[in-house]
């Protein structure tokens, strides 16, 4: 546990990405099976300890130090598992009784064995076994929450430096194993045969696309599909079973059952998810507003009136494998020849195709863009039609060209510390449009909340203007007095029961600080309604 402690401070402390790949190809080499399973498993996301969560931590805290001085440290450092690791009190060991340490191996074997009664009295044992730096990695483990600047893509390439092997392969044969990963060590490390996911429902990485930003294509070589607004899914059947994986290769099969049964055929279908509201919206019909559809995400069990209201559908992109045949070295135009030839194998219950948009030229394409405002449109897609499908972004195949964002100007109410780098600013920013007149005395209501789309010197300047312009706290949340307008940049607006304004944004953030606007000029509420779409 020393080591992976000391990893996980190294890479707190460091910003270069090239240093953290570093740090952990260094790591994964230098220490044995299967403690750098686990600890791969854990900079990935991979672990889950359903008996310890955050309030568990603080219970316990609570109980040990005077809960006014744990609530305001806690406030102070912005992080659960740091407060609670530095603050911890130090247990008073013999001489000849040194603490000892667990390894990765035991305190994931102790963790999986707890419950929620028992973690109140194990995860003391293990907390008393650390000094500081393996109390904050255990503590990090355990609540699946590192927040260390690593995704699970950077964990992955460290793996692949590691051991000189590609990444795509890697990202392959990740999904089809368990950690602590033994046949993908034994493969990478020990020169040993691949793992064997012939037969095993497993993602493969997505395409992904490059901003159109300035680029003028030419339409001859390229070919225009609309950008859905739902969630990017690869529907895998293999070995009889079928899987539902998100865009990060998350399984999340159990959120939309109604897929799992309706692919016939071993195949790999790249596509987007997207729900059928009770309205029908959208040119090919069915596809309601990202809002009908974030009712469902995220849930582990769907109710049957769920199912009714809001039924999942796909609408399809894109094959990459069909009955055993690898279609991605294909040029793009093959294998749409041989997506829309599945299409009658398909039940138009729940599969549809996302069509082409036909335009004479590029301007011709841009006013078609232009004049799309339907909920479940993003914009376009741009595909060039001898790409094969290549993991990741290649520069000149795919672009993505959304719609410019709707924009409105709100008024800072609320702000709240970030987590991770960002612990020690107030970053996470609430604001709102005026409900009426604002020289009649009208009250401002909250509209949405954003924490992206400023920079680091901006956040330091908005930092220092909640400090000096807190008028209330509830909590860790701070008020501000009504002095500041964001010019806020979002996707579409819908009706929402769940906020005071009964709106809710999509896709919110800062789109410029206006220092300069007065507050009592910013939106009312009643200009953000005139945007929901029916």
């Amino acid at each position: 546990m020393d080591e992976f402690a000391a990893l996980i401070d190294a890479l707190v402390y460091t910003r270069s990405r090239n240093e953290k790949l570093r740090l952990i190809a260094e790591y994964l080499r230098a220490t044995p099976d299967p403690d750098r399973g686990w600890a791969l498993a854990a900079l990935s996301d991979g672990l889950d300890f359903p008996a310890v969560k955050s309030s568990t931590i603080r219970n316990l805290m609570k109980d040990r130090i005077d809960p006014v001085l744990w609530s305001l440290s806690r406030d102070f450092v912005g992080d659960t598992a740091e407060t609670a690791s530095l603050l911890w009190p130090q247990k008073q060991m013999a001489p000849d009784q040194p603490p000892s340490p667990p390894s990765v191996s035991e305190t994931v074997e102790l963790l999986e064995a707890m419950n929620r009664k028992s973690a109140v009295t194990e995860l003391p044992k293990l907390l008393d076994r650390l000094d500081p730096s393996g109390r904050y990695a255990l503590l990090k483990l355990a609540t699946g929450g590192m927040r260390i600047g690593v995704s699970s893509r950077l964990a992955k390439t460290a793996f692949a430096q590691a051991f000189e092997v590609s990444v795509d392969e890697v990202e392959e044969y990740w999904h089809g194993l368990a950690p602590p990963y033994p046949e993908l060590f034994a493969w990478a490390a020990e020169g040993e045969d691949p793992p064997d996911i012939d037969n095993l429902p497993t993602f493969r990485p997505f395409m992904l696309a490059h901003p159109l930003e300035e680029t003028v294509v030419d339409l001859s070589d390229y070919a225009a599909e609309w950008k859905w607004d739902g969630i990017r899914v690869q529907l895998v059947r293999a070995g009889d079973e079928t899987r539902v994986y998100s865009r990060s290769g998350d399984d999340i099969s159990a959120t939309f059952p109604e897929l799992l049964d309706m692919l016939p055929f071993p195949a790999v279908l790249d596509g987007e998810l997207l729900v059928r509201g009770i309205v029908q919206g959208g040119e090919e019909g069915g596809a309601a507003s990202f809002n009908a559809l974030q009712q469902r995400l995220g849930r582990k069990t769907v109710s049957k009136k769920m199912l009714k209201e809001a039924p999942a559908f796909v609408r399809l992109y894109d094959a990459l494998l069909v009955e055993g045949e690898d279609l991605r070295p294909c040029p793009w135009t093959k294998r749409r020849a041989r997506l829309e030839a599945l299409m009658e194998r398909l039940p138009d219950s729940h599969f549809d195709i996302s069509r082409i948009v036909e335009a004479k030229d590029f301007e011709h394409l841009a006013a078609i863009r232009e004049g799309s405002r339907d909920d479940a449109i993003e914009g376009l897609m741009l595909k060039r039609k001898d790409s094969p499908y290549i993991a990741g972004r290649r520069v000149g195949y795919w672009y993505k060209w959304k719609r410019d964002p709707l924009l409105v100007d709100c008024v800072l109410m609320y702000a709240q510390r970030g987590s991770g780098k960002r612990s020690s600013f107030y970053s996470d920013y609430t604001f709102g449009c005026w409900d009426g007149d604002p020289d009649a005395g009208a009250d401002l209501l909250p509209v949405g909340k954003a924490y992206s789309g400023f920079t680091d010197e901006e956040l330091k300047k908005l930092d220092r203007h909640v400090r000096r312009n807190t008028v209330n706290r509830f909590g860790p949340v701070r008020e501000t007095d009504k002095s500041l307008v964001f010019e806020v940049a979002f996707d579409s607006v819908h009706e929402s029961k769940r906020h005071k304004s009964g709106l809710a944004m999509r896709f919110p953030r800062i789109h410029r600080i206006r220092w300069d606007k007065p507050p009592h000029e910013a939106d009312r509420v009643e200009a953000l309604r005139a945007l929901v779409r029916d």
